[in-house]
């Protein structure tokens, strides 16, 4: 598992020579509602060991939660599972909104 942080993410996501990763989102709902990074796939964590099938083992996955403990955990069960490309957003939705995105909301 790798980690990435999210001014490395915004400037991955905007360089349009590269292939975009997946972007998974595992908080709950509610958080999503709050905010969230546009282009997120939503899987909350406790769904992730029934739905993981839902992703492509050869995508890069960028595991993202509110400060990246539990996209950390998520990233670290794909790659149990053979997922070879699993990347963490260092600091999460929140370092997000800090550094990329200052007029996202934060909780």
């Amino acid at each position: 598992m790798e980690n990435i942080t999210a001014t490395e993410l915004a400037q991955w996501l905007n360089d349009s020579s590269k292939k975009a990763p997946v972007l998974l989102d595992v908080r709950e709902p509610w958080e999503y509602e709050t905010c969230h990074i546009p282009g997120v796939q939503l899987m909350p964590m406790q769904t992730v060991p029934v739905r993981f099938h839902e992703l492509e083992p050869d995508d890069v996955i960028v595991c993202i939660c509110h400060h990246g403990g539990r996209s950390m955990q998520v990233a670290n069960f794909l790659e149990r599972q053979g997922y070879t490309q699993t990347i963490n957003l260092t600091g999460g939705v929140h370092a997000w909104a800090q550094q990329v995105d200052t007029g996202m909301p934060t909780y």
